[in-house]
């Protein structure tokens, strides 16, 4: 439910929400589908129905109590912005990224029109990023809703990329990440796709993240794209690359040579959906 990671641009997951539905082909090969039935056949409580969308609200503290700072990739086994997350529970998640101020929090959707449509409510602080997946040009109006966001930081998801995307409007975009689907069924991705996606962000000045060429071994087929790793980040607020913030501390933890308390979690405030 929350704990490390091992996807290769962030650092812990927190899963809020569990279980989805298929929205387009990017979905077709959904990993987290066949983990949720994998762990519903092991007998795990939070998986009792399978991949059926189903909140967790039991875990929604969770990084309150994660006391190092860390980067949390939010819900990786469903989609904060499923049509059947009531809003009232989806307000409570960013309330809960809000009041974590010492952690980084990556929200990625593929329902950028809902996305758009709460928007005005949601408490967007400058810890919470959010990102759109986008797997070929029918899905890059994505982008365009992602831009209408007030969020600090603007990225996009480009896996399973599925074909060349040879004109991306990279405008208020903050990062860029690019992956090929992993996996039995993986369908291939072209490597001139990924470079001219690497050669358009260069020219656009967004950070490039190439996390995998996938296929049916992701550890054989490795990350390396011309002889080297591509792991850049967007960057903070002052211009310096992303890191645990250390002028911040979570609750608990003083910061060295600090002669103040260590801040608190932040109160709790109510939000009203409209």
């Amino acid at each position: 439910m929350a704990g490390p990671s091992r996807i290769e641009w962030t650092e812990a997951t927190w899963n809020p929400v569990t279980g989805c539905t298929k929205v387009s082909p990017g979905c077709k090969h959904c990993y987290a589908e066949q983990l949720a039935l994998r762990l519903q056949a092991m007998g795990k409580w939070s998986y009792r129905n399978g991949f059926e969308v189903t909140l967790q609200p039991q875990v929604l503290e969770t990084p309150l109590q994660w006391r190092k700072p860390r980067t949390i990739f939010v819900n990786s086994m469903s989609d904060l912005f499923h049509e059947q997350v009531p809003i009232e529970y989806l307000l409570r998640v960013f309330e809960v990224m809000r009041r974590a101020h010492w952690h980084r929090f990556q929200v990625l959707t593929k329902r950028s029109e809902r996305l758009v449509e709460l928007n005005p409510v949601l408490p967007w602080e400058s810890n919470i990023w959010m990102g759109v997946s986008v797997e070929s040009a029918r899905y890059t109006f994505r982008i365009d809703h992602l831009r209408q966001t007030r969020a600090a930081v603007k990225f996009l998801s480009l896996e399973p990329l599925l074909e060349p995307l040879p004109d991306l409007n990279l405008s208020g975009i903050d990062w860029v990440i690019v992956g090929g689907e992993s996996g039995p069924g993986a369908r291939p991705m072209d490597a001139s796709w990924v470079l001219d996606i690497r050669d358009q962000c260069e020219r656009a000045g967004v950070p490039f993240f190439f996390k995998q060429w996938g296929g049916r071994n992701k550890k054989q087929t490795g990350r390396l794209l011309e002889g080297r790793t591509w792991d850049g980040m967007p960057a903070a607020p002052n211009g310096r690359r992303w890191k645990p913030d250390t002028r911040v501390s979570p609750p608990g933890q003083a910061r060295p040579g600090a002669s103040q308390p260590a801040p608190e979690v932040l109160p709790l405030l109510e939000f009203s959906p409209g």
